[in-house]
């Protein structure tokens, strides 16, 4: 063999690792880019499952005390507007018990909210908040744990029982809302931005309130 010969063997030989390696990089990049697309569907449809498991819980009571400075626990059910990004928040039959003897029930409060993204400050992240001891605060304790990562929209359509109409905004604690009571249906919308330069991809969800009626126990 000669030196030519060589070189040319050398030259295919290499040409051939090249395309295999591409062919091999090509499916690499596929895969991650699925795996991706796969994770971002389930993380979305992981959200609007757990919300339309729980929102049906929800529930207003009519317990408490006439006097003030002993004034029991306050039920609500408030869903804030919003053009892009709304809040819910409500206390429901939701709670696990994960501690023994712990003073908890499966009642709780919960909230849906978006907020900025702690890794990312041009992203937003839909967050749920949770605590197992009810108080006269709605919107705030508890912990929170993040639902949705890079959330374009987040909003809430309420149903009100008494007109028919879906409106855009609840509130059970005002005179001048919807006082005690609770919406018929909630239509939730959920997007998330896309990856890897996909479309965004929008959920969607009706859910029924079992019982819209405050609780009233012995009255």
């Amino acid at each position: 063999m000669t030196i030519l010969e060589i070189m040319v063997s050398m030259a295919i030989l290499a040409m051939m690792s090249l395309l295999i390696y591409g062919a091999f990089d090509s499916v690499t990049r596929g895969k991650t880019i699925e795996c991706a697309r796969m994770a971002r569907y389930r993380e979305g449809r992981g959200a609007i499952l757990r919300m339309s498991r729980e929102i049906p819980s929800a529930y207003l009571s009519d317990h408490g005390t006439k006097s003030v400075s002993t004034a029991a626990r306050l039920t609500s059910f408030v869903g804030s507007s919003g053009s892009t990004y709304q809040r819910l928040d409500f206390n429901a039959f939701v709670h696990r018990r994960t501690e023994r003897d712990a003073k908890e029930s499966d009642q709780a409060e919960v909230g849906y909210f978006v907020v900025k993204s702690p890794g990312d400050s041009q992203a937003k992240d839909l967050v749920r908040r949770e605590q197992p001891v009810p108080d006269n605060d709605p919107r705030h304790g508890g912990h929170v744990d993040v639902m949705a990562h890079d959330v374009e929209e987040f909003t809430l359509k309420f149903l009100d029982p008494m007109t028919g109409n879906w409106l855009e905004s609840w509130d059970s604690m005002s005179a001048n809302g919807q006082p005690n009571r609770l919406p018929m249906e909630v239509r939730i919308t959920l997007r998330l931005v896309g990856t890897q330069n996909s479309p965004p991809t929008s959920y969607g969800a009706r859910v029924l309130i079992a019982v819209i009626q405050p609780l009233g126990f012995g009255n």
